[in-house]
């Protein structure tokens, strides 16, 4: 039976993030051509408490550290990569502007729109799995449409880029190969683990989770306003971030026909968010990921491997 070990990634401004286990690294190329290296020890909570390890909760805890360390990561990208903005006062204004829009667009796209959709044109309110089907079906079909747009744009399209060159060394590595420009680019963009596919999962989770919170609620006083609605289900979030990350851990381990089904749909999605990077997008990600493993690199390398992280 191979081993098992946890890496993933993300990718970031002309750059890509490694994960490893107790460290990751980031290197990004600079507008000179050379790559810039930060690198960090790092220790999940997840290693650290019983709580936090156990199911659905390590997800939750998992999807908040990706979270921060990306923005961090990002942050970091953007200095090296555009570093006269980055000698430029920053803003916290600005910035904080900037979460706000954010978090407010995607309230709207991914929550108040499907909902009042759902609920003053459809007509389903009071149908708990009927409304939370016709909601998440638009909820998809939003996530899709935006990820189709934005992927236009010559910025993201260099960063779905570096996503694409993340997952073929990620894949390198898994493979047992020596780690090249070489080897990695003969295989593919799509990856099982990829964030992708985990919000993909996330979506399709929210479905079901609302549905049995609806229908509770309904049970027990009769009907559920638009605002009591989205009131519930916010705090849930987090939960079927949990579920989600359960599900992805089960499909791209388990080879079964199911979970491959359950498989491809993530997988599809990846043609719009991994693009074919170049060798010089390779290279950086192999020096993340060089740089992650540190003086661990040559004994953890050449070897076959099952991975459970999302990438």
């Amino acid at each position: 039976m191979k081993p098992s070990i946890l890496v993933g990634g993300q990718a970031v401004i002309e750059g890509v993030m490694m994960r490893v286990p107790g460290a990751y690294a980031t290197a990004v190329r600079d507008p000179k051509g050379q790559i810039k290296l930060q690198r960090h020890e790092f220790t999940s909570v997840t290693e650290k408490s019983r709580f936090w390890k156990r199911p659905i909760f390590r997800g939750m805890a998992s999807l908040y550290e990706a979270m921060k360390m990306g923005m961090k990561t990002l942050q970091w990208s953007a200095d090296v990569a555009m570093p006269e903005e980055a000698e430029k006062e920053p803003s916290k204004i600005a910035d904080w502007l900037s979460m706000v829009f954010a978090i407010v667009l995607a309230l709207v796209l991914f929550m108040i729109a499907p909902y009042w959709i759902t609920t003053h044109v459809l007509g389903v309110g009071k149908q708990a799995l009927l409304f939370n089907v016709a909601a998440g079906a638009m909820r998809i079909s939003f996530f899709l449409l935006y990820l189709f747009i934005i992927s236009m744009l010559k910025d993201v399209k260099r960063l779905f880029q570096y996503h694409g060159a993340e997952h073929k060394v990620v894949y390198n590595f898994e493979s047992g190969k020596d780690i090249n420009i070489k080897n990695a680019q003969n295989f593919p963009t799509p990856h099982p683990r990829c964030g992708t596919s985990f919000m993909f999962i996330v979506l399709v989770s929210a479905i079901l989770v609302f549905a049995i919170l609806d229908t509770l609620v309904i049970a027990a006083v009769g009907n559920i306003s638009l605002a009591v609605r989205l009131g519930m289900h916010l705090p849930f979030i987090p939960l079927v971030a949990g579920v989600g990350y359960e599900v992805i851990k089960l499909t791209s381990k388990n080879e079964s026909i199911l979970f491959r089904i359950l498989r491809k749909p993530g997988l599809w999605l990846q043609n719009i968010t991994t693009k074919q990077p170049d060798d010089d997008m390779v290279e950086v990600a192999i020096t993340s990921l060089q740089s992650a493993f540190g003086e661990r690199y040559e004994e953890t390398t050449g070897q076959e491997y099952t991975a459970e992280a999302i990438g």
